[in-house]
């Protein structure tokens, strides 16, 4: 079998190489693995979209799977475009009808809308950059691709569940270093809102399976996510402070306290205003950057899984412990309190 995986070193890519040779040897499936990547010393380098496809990229592929994405929520639309779309496009050109495509996509393509949220006609709906190009690629694949195809859609991603080890930390991890930094004095969403995680190994075990199984006879969609089980923002708060809280206890730091949760709609009316006119420039890009986790922290309902998350808290407080051992002076640091142009102090 021979397989073609994009992405290769981030972050889901490098949980999948790593996990689909052991597992095709264990079924006996012989596996002939190409990892590609823009850069990197154990990949085939290819900055796809942007040039035409190495030598050793020619011939048929049983698989691809394509994990290469920028997962910035801060691209415009012509980044989100160049950045997502065109590796797309590239990778569908090396595809045959015989190829299984498996493309890595995300759960909140099909999650519900928070008007609140919305930026308007440049991504038609969608929250960001990242979200919407992610939906357009999933249509350009259903459109172009003319063999069997699997969607994979996790929702935030952070480390394995048994260790937390992941290849970089992203995405969430900037909520965990607000919180130690003081740059999160405040979290803003709804309580009761879901929020959505997987480890890293459960988006891996969701594509090898797509990879060794049977290609599907039409389009299929797996969303990877807790569903009713899964965390509210309220508790995922609870389960990143006391994680590490426990973590500084252990080496005679003070507690970090837990900063409020206010409803967004109650922020956006009567404390942004106040933030924007009197933090200063770093705190208030700062709100503006935590302000995107908004809409992934905090939905009214849950997704629909078709692969089960189970123990969602369990999950993240690996993770927070594996980020904490890794950045030790970030986790025991002093939290720096906001401080009002004009005040003085």
């Amino acid at each position: 079998m021979r397989v073609l995986l994009t992405g290769a070193t981030g972050v889901v890519g490098t949980e999948l190489a790593q996990r689909l040779p052991a597992a095709a040897l264990a079924q006996g499936r012989p596996l002939d693995l190409v990892p590609v990547a823009r850069r990197g010393d154990t990949a085939v380098h290819w900055r796809m979209g942007a040039e035409p496809p190495p030598p050793e990229l020619a011939g048929h592929w049983d698989v691809i799977v394509h994990a290469a994405a920028s997962t910035r929520w801060t691209l415009g639309r012509d980044e989100a475009t160049a950045a997502n779309l065109e590796p797309l496009r590239a990778a569908l050109a090396l595809a045959d009808r015989d190829t299984h495509l498996v493309q890595v996509s995300t759960a909140y393509v099909g999650g519900e809308r928070n008007p609140e949220d919305l930026r308007g006609p440049e991504f038609e709906g969608y929250r960001n950059g990242y979200e919407w190009s992610k939906a357009r690629c999933e249509e350009l694949a259903r459109d172009l691709h003319p063999g069997p195809l699997t969607l994979v859609r996790p929702p935030l991603v952070v480390g394995r569940r048994t260790d937390g080890a992941i290849a970089r930390f992203s995405g969430p991890y900037t909520m965990i270093q607000a919180l130690v930094s003081g740059t999160a004095a405040v979290v803003v969403g709804d309580p009761a809102g879901h929020a959505e995680i997987s480890p890293v190994d459960e988006v891996a075990a969701a594509l090898t399976a797509a990879v060794l199984g049977p290609p599907p006879e039409r389009p299929r969609t797996e969303v990877i996510a807790a569903g009713p089980d899964s965390l509210d923002l309220d508790t995922l708060l609870d389960v990143i402070h006391d994680t590490l809280n426990a973590f500084r206890a252990a080496r005679g730091v003070a507690p970090l306290a837990r900063p409020p949760l206010v409803p967004t709609e109650r922020w956006n009316r009567f404390f942004l205003p106040l933030a924007d006119r009197y933090l200063s420039p770093v705190q208030s890009q700062a709100v503006k950057l935590l302000a995107m986790f908004q809409s992934y922290t905090g939905m009214r309902r849950p997704f629909a899984p078709t692969w089960k998350v189970t123990d969602p808290a369990g999950a993240m407080a690996t993770a927070v412990r594996h980020w904490a051992e890794r950045r030790p002076r970030l986790a025991l640091a002093r939290p720096e309190p906001w401080t009002l142009l004009g005040s003085g102090r």
